[in-house]
């Protein structure tokens, strides 16, 4: 006997840093009992190993004999994704600003983004899943059921993150320079730069709570799975 029952969405979330789609993504895959894969963490894992391995960020070729040479996991639970580099729970240090910082410069390897999105789609092949990104709806899953890109105004996106981590003074200033660093980066990389995809709902979270967002997002949801019925 087949089971006819629709298969679970695949839901990706992109946009760029600061728009919140961490929290959002993990809030929307709690809401609707689905797996929260958060890339970003993947490319932390890898450049949290390439800080440890004193290997250089500019090096493509040894950071994909890295991560060829790396187990990383995700596993969830109920707040939040528990990181795996090597059986290694790594979750709160690669949250740490030089991770974040050295991830970014990890992800603009071509080589490297091939290794991380075939490993993405294995993991969120069966559907069921909630990933955020930078190139999620165009590079990692372009035929996912739904397709978001969050967004918000610059300032309003550098005034969360410095809320988030508690950062006053001389610090908040030099984190959104670094802010805006990412951005440019993100945005110009030869490979997969951050762009919404033609077919993604495109949600500005200037002046929108957090739960309005996911509300939202749940909402569109609920209405590609009445789809499939």
């Amino acid at each position: 006997m087949t089971d006819s029952s629709p298969r679970q969405l695949i839901i990706a979330i992109d946009g760029p840093a600061g728009a919140g789609k961490s929290t959002v993504a993990a809030r929307v895959a709690g809401k609707l009992g689905y797996v929260n894969l958060e890339s970003g963490a993947m490319y932390r894992a890898l450049a949290l190993k390439a800080i440890e391995g004193d290997a250089s960020f500019d090096d493509e070729a040894a950071l994909v004999k890295m991560a060829s040479d790396s187990r990383i996991a995700l596993e969830p639970t109920l707040t939040g994704n528990r990181v795996l580099l090597n059986g290694r729970d790594v979750s709160g240090r690669i949250r740490e600003r030089d991770v974040t910082e050295a991830a970014s410069k990890v992800s603009v390897h071509p080589l490297v983004r091939q290794w991380m999105v075939a490993r993405q789609r294995e993991m969120g092949a069966g559907g069921g899943v909630v990933m955020e990104g930078r190139d999620i709806g165009t590079k990692v899953f372009p035929d996912a059921d739904l397709k978001i890109f969050l967004d918000a105004d610059p300032v309003v996106r550098e005034q969360r993150r410095l809320d988030q981590q508690h950062i006053k003074g001389a610090s908040a200033a030099s984190m959104a320079v670094d802010l805006r660093e990412r951005d440019r980066r993100d945005r110009t990389r030869a490979a997969s730069p951050l762009v919404a995809a033609g077919d993604a709902v495109v949600i500005d979270s200037t002046h929108l709570s957090e739960d309005q967002v996911v509300e939202r997002i749940e909402g569109l949801a609920q209405e590609r799975l009445a789809a499939k019925q």
